[in-house]
């Protein structure tokens, strides 16, 4: 039974369906939103280009070519069972390479290299495949060129393995530069930092292989060793490996060493810069690193040094802006070393001690929807903190330019929640995109 914007008196739900041949697509809002259903179904068939239909049926067509050709020379036992099933993710394992000795893949190869070309070929390259080009193909590929000479006129068979170190900025995939993107897109093994937020990586295609950095408190040298050298076993093997690391790659995130290891072991890392939260952070917490009249430097330090030791504190410099990372764990202790001396010293260090009222701010999961801004001055932040909870990762930022656009005026700190910046700039992008379309 199906009720008409009564979806609890339904037994079943109509799709918003798009045919052409062999495809068929349904789209469905379970009748909560016909028209929205409609609307998916349209820009989905419009982004697809036409005679996708041909296109798969001449596929189709070749691929049970392959098969029956395969079947004869007692090949193709169960290809259709497990290597060839629409219905199941691609396996990590989907793009390796096909050695004589081994008999089970080869039983495979040829529906699996048609595979990879459903896979890699652009639609619109596919769409106006004729059979004379299939032909061509499928000789090609029995005559041995398809080995070395990628689907695409691409050398697929690297004889040394690449390593990219990349940043992957602060947060919002769309702060990522366009070359880590693209070494997303291109690398047979990502071995990415714990905190890599989520929503870059969404952005990895499900056919690639991907390993988290394993990094807790104690550790860290392990976890780092731990991928290192499964970097070096996989660019050994001849493989494509990015080092997907947050913010950029050598500030305070192991890049140079992690360089040195590679660079000895006979593999140039290739390093791509990432947006660093301790610019970037600021900036979308509305602080201003640098401001006339009020700031004209700006220092970045660490607040764990090796080995878990707390790094020595900078001293107060009026119009300077100082980005402490990775330092929201030792909160208190970095707050006391910077206004207070060490009992046992007597105050007789030459560094100049920070103000209590030194205005200062915490910035939380910056440039992402769930960010947060704690503000207040050295005197409360503990306690702000301390109320509020973790969000990591963070920073903190202090100096008077932490008020110029935004002071609590007289409370001990203030809280502001969520960041929709670039997914509105996003949304103004596409419909003056759309305007300039229909006007077209």
């Amino acid at each position: 039974m199906n009720v008409s914007d009564s979806p609890e008196l339904c037994s079943f739900t109509l799709l918003s369906t798009y045919s052409d041949g062999p495809l068929h697509i349904g789209i469905t809002t379970s009748g909560r939103g016909c028209k929205l259903a409609s609307r998916l179904r349209r820009e989905i068939a419009a982004f697809l280009p036409q005679n996708l239909g041909t296109a798969i049926d001449r596929l189709g067509a070749v691929r049970r070519r392959l098969w029956e050709e395969d079947n004869a020379a007692g090949l193709a036992e169960g290809i259709f069972d497990r290597e060839d099933d629409d219905s199941i993710g691609q396996k990590h394992t989907f793009n390796n390479l096909v050695t004589e000795g081994d008999v089970a893949a080869a039983k495979t190869r040829r529906v699996r290299w048609l595979s990879q070309i459903c896979e890699y070929w652009p639609l619109r390259k596919l769409v106006s495949i004729t059979d004379a080009d299939m032909d061509a193909i499928l000789k090609a590929y029995t005559s041995g060129n398809a080995t070395t000479t990628g689907i695409n006129g691409l050398d697929t068979l690297s004889k040394k393995g690449k390593i990219v170190l990349a940043g992957s900025g602060p947060g919002h995939p769309d702060l990522l530069t366009r070359a880590t993107y693209h070494a997303i897109h291109n690398a047979d093994l990502i071995l990415a930092d714990k905190l890599v937020p989520a929503p870059v990586l969404d952005l990895i295609p499900r056919r690639t292989e991907v390993h988290i950095a394993r990094k807790f408190p104690g550790n860290a040298d392990q976890a780092q060793e731990e991928f290192l050298l499964m970097g070096l076993a996989a660019l050994k093997q001849g493989r494509q490996v990015l080092r997907l690391k947050q913010g950029d790659p050598y500030l305070y995130g192991r890049g140079a060493e992690e360089f040195e290891f590679f660079r000895n072991e006979g593999y140039t890392p290739v390093v791509l810069p990432g947006i660093t939260s301790a610019m970037s952070a600021a900036l979308f917490a509305d602080i201003p690193a640098t401001h006339r009249g009020v700031s004209d430097q700006v220092l970045v330090c660490t607040g764990t040094g090796r080995k878990g030791a707390a790094p020595n504190p900078p001293t107060y410099v009026p119009t300077q802006t100082v980005v402490f990372l990775m330092a929201l764990h030792r909160l208190s202790a970095l707050v006391e070393s910077l206004t207070t001396f060490p009992t046992e010293d007597n105050g007789s260090q030459s560094r100049t001690l920070w103000p209590k009222e030194t205005p200062c701010a915490i910035v939380e999961r910056a440039s992402c929807p769930d960010q947060r801004v704690i503000r207040s001055t050295l005197e409360h932040v503990c306690l702000a903190f301390e109320e509020a909870g973790s969000r990591p990762p963070g920073l903190l930022v202090v100096g008077a330019s932490c008020h110029v656009l935004h002071d609590p005026q007289g409370q001990r700190w203030a809280i502001e929640e969520g960041f929709h910046g670039l997914d509105e700039l996003r949304s103004e992008v596409d419909a003056i995109a759309v305007q300039v379309d229909e006007k077209q």
